[in-house]
């Protein structure tokens, strides 16, 4: 049974297309994986799909009465509400319902009401809060809350204090709660350490409803899906199986396409030729006929345009002191300590990644160290001749600048060509380098950023989840460029496939944190 129709979708921004005919069908149950490079437009079609977007063509229909939850990390948790409140709200039909419970009961102590009436609807109300486990809410909350590690911030804390991963994970949870037919999540691990990508990964192979994920986290996609929807070129094309049976069936065929263009291109070259050497002959001008009206009827081959694949290669400066940095009883925090004090030293040449539960101060401790946040005790002390490349976690602030004048703004002795030239190293196409980055998709700002580290010479590159929103291309690419750097790093990750094979040392932050992980 489909529960969701798309036919014949087309959608573009400006001149730049995204979809071309697109048609699209999830059937009941199936667990769908939305793949593609950066800017191919994943997030693009979820809007369209949930309606948040108009396409230019095409219809999208849903089945009649079919519950539909989207992870949307823009959705607004009003300030004043505390986390349970909020994630209580997946329950709020059901909350509903036993405020009309309780209605109909005092309507029973009117004059004249017909009691058995009113018992048969009280009935049928409890019939729901019964089959829906309303009981066991408080339960059900704590479970998801301590699955995803939101028991550890604490469930009565105000929202409106929580961070941008904070804040992902309650409306992931919410979601979760609330079990619709079909879940829509757009890259749901991004703010999610290693232990809670374990839970959902179980919680979402025992799923009994279908969901499409867009992921670029392929182990988790390989551990949760049974369909891969792939898009390239403005189309989608559908895969039976995981990512890894997907990878395979797609080289196959490209192969295979390849192969038959080369021929076809032989072919097409050898009548061409046949035609300009006999179309003048009496004798072989039938013959050149024949063959000019099979090149007119032939259906050309055409290779899709090859993305440009990013080249990530670190400007290096001349070396930094011996220590990059020595700690001294360092407490760090806000409010309240995050950490116990803190005697930690890392030389020159090391690369450290930084792993733990989130909200345990990984990224305060790495803005401590950098001098952005005070600590609560203690002191750091950073080496000489250093030259740092910083890229932040979370970037809050619109922008309404171009690629191109972002990267001039930074680098203002470069000329268009070199700007162009060093976004096009990053993976950005002409039209992403014209366009403004407040439209540009998660992956696509990401190597902007990318692209003025790049630039810049450094020796000390502090990186806090570098590869959030970034496609699989560039994640391999961004692992081969941070391993051949002979500079110092200081990495937040919660991707082992990718730290793993850089970092000289794993330091654990639960061993110092004062949060219970």
């Amino acid at each position: 049974m489909s529960v969701l129709n798309v036919q014949s979708l087309s959608h573009g921004f400006g001149d730049r297309a995204i979809f071309n005919n697109v048609s699209f069908r999830l059937l009941k149950g199936e667990h769908v994986g939305l793949v593609g490079a950066n800017g191919e437009g994943k997030s693009t079609f979820m809007n369209i799909v949930t309606g948040k977007l108009q396409p230019d063509e095409g219809k999208v229909e849903w089945s009649r009465k079919v519950r539909v939850g989207y992870l949307d990390q823009h959705a607004v948790l009003r300030k004043g509400t505390t986390m349970r409140d909020a994630l209580n709200t997946a329950f709020q039909y059901l909350f509903d319902a036993e405020s009309e419970i309780n209605e109909l009961y005092a309507k029973m102590g009117d004059e004249g009401a017909d009691i058995d009436a009113l018992l048969a609807e009280v009935g049928e109300l409890q019939e729901t809060l019964d089959s829906n486990d309303f009981y066991q809410i408080n339960a059900k909350v704590e479970e998801v809350a301590r699955g995803l590690g939101l028991d550890d911030v604490g469930l009565d804390r105000d929202v409106n204090d929580l961070s941008g991963g904070q804040r992902t994970k309650v409306l992931l949870a919410k979601l979760l709660l609330e079990k619709p037919e079909i879940l829509l999540l757009d890259e749901p691990t991004n703010y999610l350490d290693e232990q809670h990508i374990e839970w959902l990964k179980r919680y979402l192979t025992e799923y009994e409803n279908a969901f499409i994920l867009i992921s670029h986290d392929i182990p988790f996609l390989n551990n949760v899906v049974n369909l891969i929807y792939h898009m390239e070129n403005q189309e989608l094309n559908r895969y039976v199986g995981d990512y890894d049976s997907f990878l395979k069936v797609y080289e196959m065929k490209k192969q295979q396409l390849e192969s038959a263009y080369k021929r076809q291109q032989q072919e097409i070259a050898d009548l061409k030729d046949f035609v300009a050497r006999n179309k003048a002959s009496v004798a072989t001008r039938n013959m050149a006929m024949s063959r000019q009206k099979k090149l007119d009827k032939m259906e050309v081959i055409e290779l899709g345009k090859e993305k440009p694949k990013p080249e990530f290669n670190f400007k290096e400066a001349r070396a930094a002191s011996r220590w990059i940095f020595e700690t001294e009883d360092l407490v760090i925090g806000y409010n309240e300590p995050l950490s116990r004090p803190l005697n930690l030293k890392m030389e020159r040449g090391q690369k450290i990644a930084f792993v733990g539960a989130n909200g345990i101060g990984k990224s305060t401790l790495l803005k401590s160290i950098l001098g952005l946040v005070n600590p609560l005790s203690g002191k750091v002390e950073r080496g000489e001749y250093q030259y740092i490349g910083y890229f932040e976690q979370e970037i809050k602030q619109s922008n309404y600048n171009t690629c191109i004048e972002e990267i001039w703004s930074e680098f203002p002795s470069m000329n268009q060509a070199e700007v162009r030239a060093a976004l096009a190293k990053c993976g950005l196409t002409t039209k992403h380098i014209e366009s403004k980055i407040e439209v540009l998709s998660g992956g696509e700002k990401a190597k902007v950023r990318l692209c003025k580290i790049l630039n810049n010479e450094t020796n000390l590159l502090i990186l806090d989840e570098p590869t959030n929103h970034l496609d699989v291309d560039a994640k391999e690419e961004l692992k081969r460029a941070l391993k051949a750097y002979r500079g110092s790093i200081l990495m937040v990750s919660h991707e082992p496939d990718f730290y793993r094979e850089i970092a000289t040392d794993i330091w654990n932050c639960e061993d110092w944190t004062t949060k219970v992980v």
